[in-house]
């Protein structure tokens, strides 16, 4: 049967952008945060980790269990409580006493992000389709690109306002405006009923066995094992143990998976989707693109502030440029994916490589003959040129084939292994990057980092020629 586009699709895609906006706005304003909410709570610096971690631990977590439940029970009631989760604990966070409290509140926003982010996914592919769903994707990575670039200026500029004390406070009140008119259009715009019984669900307990409660149990503390480690890298290195412990809980998941698909369960995840060759090497592109280019902001930001000495606005100011292409470059490659296929990402992936080299060299020069560092407003905007071009088509190509009924979940495992990869790539990246200052510069420490992150981007470009390949008719699809 013909697809029949929904008359409201694109009201949808407004309101599902103003929630990721939301969302993504919070991590990069917190960024910035940070030294105020240390002033300001008396936070020690393992309290100011968990205020960055907690949030991403708890994001990672939930993912695949709320991608599984909106493509159960209905994407838009589970989005809808996703949002109000946020809003409300953006409001907690933001009159938090303490920083335990605000640690607390973090987790919630994780939540609240981990439940309505795999439902902006699952209903962009859902109500959009052929040029449209990659028209629609572009404006999702613009989002993402507009949300990096105002984050670290609008914190810079509340914490200025503000003050010590109430600027950081704003930087989490800023969400609840937002939250509040998302509620609002969702209500009035989506569909009816939000949330609804499975066509092939005729009891609550079979509903119940719909969503795999076992299933997400494993894979939820599978996630949380092997993120653990990396979120409290300088605690006890008992904690390392946690990690090989993740990698056989996995093991576990997807035992478990294909038993309950073979005694007539619907499993979480169908394993079967990893037999599609454009959605497993789709995932691991972007796996690996995250463990290494999510790094480089953050050796950015530290090398301007501690390394050339410049203010936290400054650092932000930065990457402004970078953003803004990044936002320009997905809308432009949204229109051109369909077309241009896997080339495009590959195109880009050198672009990335491009600017890493240019950036190492400036932060050298730097060093060496006194460059400006503002030369990095430029060799940064050719990463943002690649991250717009690189993120969003690679998602629309990955996620093509995908089965509708599984779109939730299956972008969810995409931004599971987003967090996962973001995750331990600042971890590794950043604890390199120390280790070398102990010998060397700012300068050679960082341009070193840059180095590191380009070679996980050389193994991301081998799998995507590896993709091309594939899709060229060198493998079969779906073997």
């Amino acid at each position: 049967m013909d697809h029949v586009p929904d008359p409201a699709r694109w009201r949808i895609l407004l309101v599902l952008l103003a929630a990721i906006f939301m969302s993504l706005i919070s991590v990069s304003i917190v960024n910035v945060a940070l030294p105020a909410i240390q002033d300001g709570l008396g936070a020690a610096e393992s309290q100011l980790q968990w205020v960055l971690s907690g949030y991403a631990l708890t994001f990672g977590v939930v993912l695949v269990a709320a991608g599984r439940a909106g493509d159960v029970m209905g994407r838009g009631g589970i989005f809808l409580v996703g949002v109000l989760l946020f809003t409300l604990s953006s409001v907690a966070a933001s009159f938090a006493p303490s920083a335990e409290w605000l640690i607390v509140a973090r987790f919630a926003q994780g939540v609240g992000s981990g439940l309505l982010n795999p439902q902006g996914v699952g209903m962009i592919q859902q109500y959009f389709r052929g040029a449209e769903r990659g028209r629609a994707f572009g404006y999702f990575g613009s989002t993402v690109g507009v949300s990096v670039a105002i984050g670290p200026v609008l914190g810079g500029l509340l914490i200025d306002a503000g003050g010590p004390d109430l600027g950081w406070r704003l930087t989490f009140l800023v969400n609840v405006p937002i939250g509040i008119l998302t509620i609002v259009l969702a209500l009035l715009w989506f569909p009816k009923p939000m949330i609804q019984r499975s066509a092939h669900a005729g009891t609550a307990l079979s509903t119940v066995r719909l969503l795999d409660p076992i299933g997400s149990l494993l894979l939820a503390v599978a996630v949380l094992a092997i993120l653990w480690p990396f979120m409290e890298a300088r605690s006890s290195a008992v904690t390392w143990l946690l990690f090989p412990a993740g990698v056989l809980l996995v093991c576990l998941w997807l035992g478990w998976e294909r038993r309950f698909k073979q005694h007539g369960g619907s499993p979480m995840v169908d394993l079967s989707v990893f037999r599609t060759r454009s959605f497993s090497n789709g995932t691991l592109i972007i796996t690996l693109y995250f463990l290494g280019m999510t790094s480089i902001w953050v050796l950015v930001a530290l090398y301007m502030q501690q390394g050339a000495g410049h203010s936290a606005l400054e650092a932000g100011i930065v990457g402004l440029p970078s953003a803004v292409l990044s936002a320009l470059a997905a809308n432009w490659a949204g229109n051109r994916v369909l077309r241009l296929g896997r080339r495009l990402v590959i195109a880009c992936l050198y672009l990335a490589l491009l600017g890493l080299g240019l950036s190492a060299a400036v932060v050298f020069l730097h060093e060496a003959v006194g460059l400006s560092v503002w030369w990095l407003l430029l060799t940064l905007s050719f990463i943002g040129m690649a991250q717009g071009t690189v993120i969003s088509p690679n998602q629309t190509l990955t996620l093509a084939e995908v089965p509708l009924q599984y779109a939730g979940s299956s972008g969810a495992i995409m931004q599971t292994g987003q967090r996962m990869g973001t995750s331990i790539g600042i971890a590794v990246i950043t604890a390199a990057v120390f280790s070398l200052l102990q010998a060397t510069s700012w300068s050679t420490a960082t341009a070193l980092g840059f180095a590191l992150i380009a070679g996980v981007i050389l193994v991301a470009l081998a799998v995507a020629y590896k993709d091309l390949y594939d899709r060229r008719g060198g493998a079969t699809p779906h073997a």
